[in-house]
């Protein structure tokens, strides 16, 4: 298995985005890219310990490739904003790939100068592409939050204006 790391907002969020994806083994809820040591989620939504929200995804690289899931990614996110992904406001909804070797990050940074070139939106990509760190999986109960909790989740979803936003970026290239 292969592992990806990546923070776009809300993690319930991004967890939905990859699950169901073929060769997709498995997506945890996490914080990474800060500080301190086994943060809770009151400690990074507080903007304490400069952690995002993240997912760690653990894949099978003959059924997806790295460049697909940066694909899923970045038409989940909007990749135009710092610090804040659509109602989440501070650095812990930051969107940010973290790669794990050398090969992530040079498919990170090719797929974010191709998005440049060919982006269906005029705001300049803000979206930082960094080292992996230590990362630390969230409490259980945010874990396949969209699945133990669909009416919240979805309600979430729409009343933040992720899926509003999202259209507007990316229109019929929207991935589900």
């Amino acid at each position: 298995m292969n592992k990806a790391t990546f923070a776009g907002g809300c993690f319930w969020c991004m967890v939905s985005a990859f699950d169901n994806l073929p060769g997709v083994v498995e997506v945890i809820s996490g914080y990474t890219g800060g500080h301190t040591k086994n943060p809770t989620y009151e400690e990074v939504s507080a903007e304490e310990t400069g952690h995002a929200e993240a997912v760690q995804i653990f894949y099978d690289p003959a059924k997806i490739s790295y460049a697909q899931l940066l694909d899923v990614f970045w038409h989940n996110i909007d990749p135009t904003v710092s610090d804040r992904q659509f109602c989440d406001v501070g650095s812990s909804y930051r969107a940010e790939i973290f790669y794990h070797d050398e090969e992530q990050q040079r498919l990170a940074e090719q797929s974010k100068a191709e998005l440049t070139l060919s982006k269906p939106f005029k705001e300049p990509i803000v979206t930082k592409i960094t080292a992996a760190s230590v990362f630390y999986p969230a409490e259980e109960y945010h874990q396949h939050y969209y699945l133990k909790n669909p009416v919240r989740y979805k309600f979430y979803y729409y009343s933040c204006g992720r899926a509003q936003r999202l259209e507007e970026l990316w229109g019929d290239t929207l991935e589900h």
